[in-house]
């Protein structure tokens, strides 16, 4: 299994509009953070969790150039917006792009992308093929995901575990019930967006505490904003097997 981030910013992105921080004035790479978003290569299969506002630009730095099926972890924007451009791959592939999704996710995106379901489609639209998806395993091409379902304050976000892999975006609570499908995972990904409370994200401490709970073998943490710090500073204070993420950094498992 081969593991791309794509993304491993907030909403905003990293720098952020008009600010002048530090971290947003920041020279080093790791401090450039487009919206969160990893590609999954494993048994043939080439997946992508999300598609935010910068997934055209993060398939062009990664060179991709097939991708069999987006996997929706909810349906905010900076996790959604991206979607048109899986057009290229109806392109290439001369197919439609499965896409996989809690019932309430699919029908947002129905919505906000009505022009590529309607019956009297644009030629261009992209081609999408919506597969439901619930709290039980599913796969896809064979390979088998297990969902996760954790809250985003009062949103159910599905995490997901492929094999000893497994990722959360978006989170700042996980019921014991789930936590038990986390445990053994040799590499977990997870959601801390700043330093400071936050009302529906982990917290760099709460983050940690939940990584050292669960034990997997190494947690990077995505999702961060430019509150957290510069990625040199914080990274000198994270117990070993905890560690930021960044765009572009890849895994093989």
């Amino acid at each position: 299994m081969k593991i791309t981030f794509l993304g491993t910013g907030t909403s905003q992105g990293v720098p952020v509009i008009g600010c002048t921080c530090a971290v947003c004035q920041s020279l080093d790479f790791r401090d450039k953070r487009l919206r969160t978003s990893v590609y999954v290569e494993v048994d043939g299969q080439h997946l992508v969790f999300d598609t935010g506002p910068d997934f055209r630009q993060q398939m062009l730095r990664e060179r991709i150039s097939r991708l069999d099926a987006v996997i929706f972890t909810h349906e905010h924007k900076d996790h959604t917006a991206g979607l048109d451009d899986v057009r290229a791959f109806n392109f290439r592939q001369k197919k439609e792009m499965p896409l996989y999704g809690h019932a309430r996710v699919l029908a947002q995106l129905q919505r906000e992308f009505a022009y590529a379901f309607g019956e009297m489609k644009y030629p261009g639209a992209p081609l999408l093929a919506l597969h439901e998806i619930s709290n039980t395993p599913f796969s896809i091409g064979g390979v088998e995901l297990q969902p996760i379902e954790v809250f985003h304050y009062k949103l159910p976000v599905f995490g997901f575990r492929i094999g000893d892999f497994t990722y959360i975006t978006d989170t700042n609570a996980i019921p014991e019930t789930e936590k038990e499908k986390i445990r053994g995972s040799k590499v977990l990904v997870l959601d801390a967006l700043q330093q400071q409370p936050h009302i529906s994200h982990f917290t760099l401490q709460e983050a940690i505490a939940v990584a050292q709970e669960l034990q997997a073998e190494q947690t990077y943490l995505i999702h961060i904003s430019h509150r957290m710090g510069l990625h040199q500073d914080v990274s000198r204070q994270l117990p070993p097997g905890i560690a930021l993420a960044w765009d572009g950094l890849k895994l093989v498992l």
